[in-house]
Formats: C-alpha cells, structure tokens, sequence
C-alpha cells in the first residue's frame, strides 16, 4: 500500500458504496484492482470464495490471476477466487441453471464461424453467393443479444430489409440452437441476464455468492454485459468497476462507454475516483494524447500527467506512397537500434488495418528483420483443428446438428446431400437431432443400403466413444477417437505429405493443450466441461503471443491496446484510414480519435506518426490527405518532417546500420 498513490490508496479501500475508478491510460488500473482484492482478504479477512474479478480477455484474466497468486503468496491462500471473463462467467451460470434455462446437460457452444452455415441455412442462401447478407444477418441478431433484445423486441426496430431478413431469422435460429442443446458466445451473456431478471430468486443467491464484484474495462461493456453485472451487484455496495471513457473503441461489437455514465443513474451514491498520474509515458507524449481526445465531447474530465520527464519531440514523417512509407519507418528503426543499441522487441508498428502490414513486412523481410504479427488468424480457424472440435462436440453433445454434418463425410463415408437431406426430413418428423435419428427403424425406409449401413457404422462408432468418454480419461478417449476415424490417415490420402504432417501438429498441439488443460484443473475434468473450457480459449495463440522473442512488434490499434512498447510508429494516419472512410461518411469521428489516442498513450519514449501522399487502392493509385488528427497535436512538441529532412548524422547512420545489417547476414551465412 505504501507505494500506491494517493487516488489508488483511496480507490482500494473504498468500501460501502458503489465505485467508479477512472484509469487513464497507464495508471495502474490493474494493479489497483488486485491490491484492492488482495486488501480484502489479508486486511478486511475476506474470503477469496466471495470475490469475483471479471475481464474481458483470457490473457487479462490469467494475467490478473497470476498477479493474485504472487501477491497472495501462493495459489493455497487465493483458493475460490474466481478471476473470469464475462464469457467464462457466463457459462458458469448456464451450467448450474441449465434445466431453468430450458438446456439439458451437456450443452455445447456452436462455433462462432458455424453461426453463418446456420443462418444460410435458415434463410435458405447461398453462404457463398449471398454472403455479405448472411454476414449482416448474423451481425444485426448479434447485435440484439449484446442490447439483450428478444424477438419481440428487436421486431420493434427492425424497418430496413437487413434487419427484416434479420427478425425472420432470429426466431428460427434460437429455435435451431434449442434442438440442437447449443448455445452462441451471445447467450453466454444474454441467457445469465434474462435469467437474473425472470427469476429474482436465482439472482439473490448469486448475489449472496458475490459478495465483492470487480469490473475491469468497464467502458467495453455491452447492454446485456451492464445488465448482467447490474443484477449481480444488486445494491451495489460492494461493486468496483474500472474505466476509461477516452479508451472506448469497441463500438462495432457492441461495447457502449455511455455504460460509464448510467451506472449514476442506477446508483445514485456512486462514488468516483479518477487516476491521472501515467507510470508509462514521456510527459511530451501525454500532452499529445490530452490535446487530441480534448477535441471529443466528454462526461468526465481528466488529463494524465507525468513525472518521468519531457522526453523526445513527436516525430510526424509523410512519404511519397506506402512502399517508401515502410522504408522510412524500417530505416529508422535501423538508425535508433543501431545508435541506442535498442533491441527488435522495444518498436512497434500500429496500424488501422491489417492489409496495411503488407509492405512493413515486405520491406522488414527484406532487411532481415525479425517482426510478429499480432491479431492474426487464429488457431482454432485451421480446418483440421474444426474437424477435431466438431467431432468433440458431438461426442459430447449428440444433438449438435452443425458438427454432424461438418465430421460426417470427414473422413469420406459416402454420404451425398440427396441423403442427408432425407436424414434431416426423418430428423424432423421424429424431432431428434441427426446424429440420434441414425439408430431409428425406419432409416432403410428412406435411404439407400449402403448409406443407411454407413451411417449406422459411424453411429455405432461414436456411441461407443461417447461410452468410453464416460469411465475413461478424457485425452484417451480423443486419442481413441482419432485412431478409430483414421484422421491421420485420411490427412495424408487428401492433401500433399508437408502440408499433411504439418496439419497432424497441430492436431497433437491441441491435444497437448486438452492435456495441459486437464492435468492443472483443480479438479477432475469432464470432456464436456474440457470441450466448453477449449472453444472459449485460444489458448495456444496465447502462448504464442507470450514468447519472449526478440522480434519488431506489428498489430492494428485495436490489438495494441493494453500494450505499452518504448518506441512507437503509427503509420498511415490519413484522412479514410485514421479516421477510417466509414467513421467520416456517418460524420462521427469520435470513436476514431479514441483509437488514436489508444495508439498515443501506447508509447513510454518515441513516437513516430507517418502517412502516404499517394497509395494504391483496389490498383489504381489514389492522393491521400493527412488526417485531421495531426493538426489536433500541440505545435510546440511536433517536428514535421519533408521527405529529404533527415540530417547529414542521420543519413550516415542509416547507412551504418545498412552496413552492419549486411555483415550480420554475412556472418549467418
């Protein structure tokens, strides 16, 4: 306690009312929020089981958590704290109330990129030749459940075509999700609220359970996610959510800030803390980020400020067109490493969107640079990691249509689309699932023999499976289940011996994570429950984020924040990129200048802004303007630079760090 702050010292032993803290950008929010969990048990004799700690990431969570453990002086003294995201929350409740949720045990989670074959289906479209429409229906009934709006309600708002073809759908598709004893990433929140606010008796045990509710990012909540830690807080004496209005840009899924500004509303007797001191960035670099999101409209006024001193001047670079852009930015990474003796892993490079990683790469490439992309693809989007999920959960969940028709010809068993067609009519007439309509009677009646014999050898199979999943580990069981489907072998008789090998990898890595998974749960898992824990964490991109490479950092704003980096390049900061062109045609801006600032405050001693004067889009070459964000910077902390400014010193240690780049790859060789 000695070492926090004043407004962090308060913020911690706030007790008796609802609290709001608000954290500017590198004021030690986090840290505020385990010394408050950590105050509580060791000073207020509170036990951990009646502390619950809700992020929005896996990462921040485990991050958190470790934190704990540390401060706590072991995992033995944080036992039953629970430290979830909403999401992991979420299925917590669902789990103890299924019955009163109208599920049935088991019930699985439907692959968020399985939720567009689903509505294809439901609004009987082509996925491939109507796929934006598809894309906008899943979008807008998403949307519904982050506003925690049934159907009735969002029939009330939906007037253009989209949001009709969306209500068309939203009944059916609840209804699938119902057969099918599924539930979407939505429903892990919307399902928990509707269930508090139906049933105030549920809500008032929970209530009791949660003695002390911590919220971090508060400003990235959603309506359902407000609501959710609305009923859970109840009175809200003992409620602690963390925030940052100016740090809000999550817009386009849902996130509301005005979340910050009702919870005075709701209570009344809300207490506000503001942290302002910043333990991260150079004060030159602070006053940028003032100036900036100064310029949007603001409930809550504050200014960072910090001790750590003036630091460089903000460097803002143009370039003839994004090939030179990369140049100069590579170029001067080079100098700074090559005068400061700075490593790969002290720079980042930020940018609005992914596709404008491509010359960086290029030209990092080029120069032997090591870099890693952040934000990219995930694991679990590989078809072979699908195929094994998918057949995971239908082990676990018979009646998850979506899986049985994804592993049903995966391996080939014969099986066209005329008969499974005829499968789905029987399915319906007997109100089952697909998968549990294999073992009815009349299947010879409408199927062909060999079909029919297929299906029931592969039925067969699986029960067998499912029958071994319920006295045996759970990784035996997945192993028994790859060998008896014969997935390495089918790999390598459908695809090129390197790509078939590197495939089976990944499927052994996923394996390794189940293991790792099980073998440090405090308890004995299920292969359900390892299934449900499994599709909410992509943990092994989160491993691979965490390697402690020495590499040049590429993300987009969104990923970096969170992040902090010594040295700080955001390219690309034009008029229809930063702003984005969507942002400036809806003539808001807002969100957009957040997104700047989130990009600002990232940097702790250098920060670089560059733009294009022409870039090539869709082929054509097009003139760019510089945003309107670089004349919202202070005058006196900006040097603006033309193309040929760099100095005489400047230009000979370019060509030095050139030279030892050279001689390094010379010495590899």
């Amino acid at each position: 306690m000695s070492t926090l702050n004043t407004p962090q010292k308060q913020a911690v032993q706030h007790l008796g009312s609802p609290l709001l803290v608000l954290a500017g950008a590198g004021s030690g929010k986090t840290r505020v929020i385990t010394e408050k969990i950590r105050w509580l048990i060791q000073s207020r004799a509170v036990s951990p089981a009646d502390i619950t700690a809700v992020t929005f990431t896996n990462k921040a969570a485990r991050e958190m958590r470790d934190r704990l453990n540390q401060q706590l002086g072991g995992a033995e003294d944080s036992q039953g704290l629970t430290v979830s995201t909403f999401h992991s929350l979420g299925m917590k409740i669902l789990r103890r109330h299924v019955s009163d949720l109208g599920l049935r045990g088991g019930f699985s989670i439907i692959d968020p990129r399985d939720v567009t074959t689903v509505l294809a289906e439901t609004l009987r479209a082509d996925p491939i030749h109507n796929k934006d429409l598809v894309d906008q229906v899943a979008r807008r009934i998403s949307s519904w459940k982050n506003l925690g709006l049934e159907v009735t309600d969002a029939a009330k708002s939906a007037e253009d075509p989209v949001s009709k073809a969306a209500l068309a759908a939203y009944a059916e598709y609840q209804r699938y999700l119902q057969a099918c004893n599924s539930v979407d990433l939505d429903d892990l929140i919307f399902l928990p609220a509707r269930l508090f606010r139906q049933n105030p008796e549920i809500c008032r045990r929970w209530q009791l359970e949660i003695r002390y509710l911590l919220v971090d990012e508060y400003q990235d909540t959603n309506a359902a996610q407000y609501q959710l830690v609305k009923h859970l807080a109840g009175e809200g004496k003992r409620l602690t959510v963390v925030g940052d209005d100016d740090q809000s840009i999550y817009a386009w899924r849902g996130a509301q800030p005005q979340n910050l500004n009702i919870l005075n509303d709701d209570f009344p007797n809300l207490s506000i803390i503001k942290l302002e001191q910043n333990y991260r960035s150079s004060a030159r670099i602070l006053k940028a980020a003032n100036h900036v999101i100064a310029h949007n409209p603001r409930n809550f006024d504050k200014a960072l400020w910090s001790d750590l001193g003036l630091g460089d001047m903000i460097r803002i670079v143009p370039a003839e067109n994004e090939k030179l852009e990369a140049e100069r930015v590579v170029s001067s990474i080079m100098r700074h490493q090559f005068t400061h003796r700075s490593t790969h892993g002290d720079f980042a490079i930020l940018y609005r969107g992914n596709h404008q990683a491509r010359e960086l790469e290029i030209k990092l490439r080029e120069m032997r640079i090591p870099y890693k992309i952040s934000g990219s693809s995930s694991f679990f989007d590989r078809g072979e990691i699908r195929d094994v999920m998918a057949y995971l959960r239908l082990l676990t969940n018979p009646s998850d249509d979506t899986a049985f028709l994804r592993v049903i010809n995966t391996p080939r068993r014969g099986v066209g689309a005329t008969s499974l067609e005829k499968l789905a009519g029987l399915a319906n007439k007997r109100g089952l699932g697909m998968f549990n309509t294999l073992t009815d009677p009349e299947l010879h009646l409408v199927l062909q023999s060999r079909q029919a014999q297929s299906l029931q050898g592969f039925a067969k199979e699986m029960s067998s499976l499912s029958e071994l999943a319920e006295k045996s580990d759970p990784i035996d069981t997945v192993n028994a289940m790859l060998a008896a489907i014969e997935y390495e072998r089918w790999l390598h008789k459908s695809c090129e011996t390197a790509d078939a090998d590197r495939r089976w990898e990944n499927v052994r890595l996923l394996i390794d994570w189940l293991e790792g998974a099980n073998r440090h749960a405090t308890e004995e898992r299920t292969l359900p429950e390892l299934v449900g824990e499994l599709i909410l964490n992509d943990a092994l991109d989160q491993q691979k984020d965490e390697e402690n490479t020495d590499q040049v950092n590429l993300m987009t704003l969104h990923a970096a924040k969170g992040l902090e980096f010594p040295h700080v390049y955001i390219v690309g900061v034009e008029e229809n990129i930063l702003p984005h062109k969507v942002s400036i045609e809806e003539g808001s801006d807002q969100e957009e200048r957040r997104l700047f600032y989130v990009g600002i405050t990232r940097a702790m001693r250098s920060l670089t802004l560059s733009y294009a004067l022409n870039r090539k889009r869709f082929g054509d070459t097009m003139e760019c303007e510089p945003s309107r964000f670089l004349q919202e910077l202070p005058e006196d902390d900006v040097e603006w630079q033309d193309q040929k400014s760099a100095s005489p010193a400047q230009v000979q240690d370019t060509g030095r760090a050139h030279l030892a780049s050279i001689r390094a790859l010379r010495n590899r060789g």
